[in-house]
């Protein structure tokens, strides 16, 4: 999935002192993900017959994965893919004035009646089956810019 929103449900990191030289105080959020490299992307992803979904990241804390109730949660406030990493660094990275891309690879489904039982090892064996694609759609991205 590529990211083209999130939501931030950890602390976030740019609480403390601000060093004005790195970045304002409170940065816009606007276009946390840069159209253009979405745009890039999709069309990369098209070209190679990858299919990929765009699509808002949720990120948690963990180290759990969700429960259903959770899940429902996130689906209702209008996230697509839930997570534990991704929106610090963006926040940050924005804050700095750097224009990011994310994607997510989605490894288990948190889908009422679709919810199976996950392990730290099932997530890492079901992202290794995509890492390919995802890495040639990176490595292109990349390239054009």
């Amino acid at each position: 999935m590529i990211i083209t929103d999130h939501i931030h449900l950890l602390p976030n990191p740019l609480i403390g002192p601000n060093d004005d030289r790195i970045g304002p105080r409170f940065p816009d959020m606007g276009e946390a993900y840069d159209k253009y490299m979405i745009k890039k992307a999709m069309l990369i992803a098209q070209e190679q017959g990858i299919r990929v979904h765009k699509g808002v990241y949720i990120s948690t804390s963990g180290p759990t994965f969700e429960t259903p109730a959770e899940y429902k949660y996130f689906r209702t406030i209008g996230g697509d893919a839930v997570g534990m990493s991704t929106t610090p660094e963006v926040i940050i990275a924005r804050h700095m004035g750097l224009p990011c891309f994310a994607v997510s690879i989605i490894t288990d489904l948190g889908v009422e009646g679709k919810i199976a039982y996950t392990t730290h090892e099932s997530v890492q064996h079901e992202a290794e089956k995509t890492e390919a694609r995802m890495t040639m759609i990176m490595t292109e991205l990349i390239s054009t810019i």
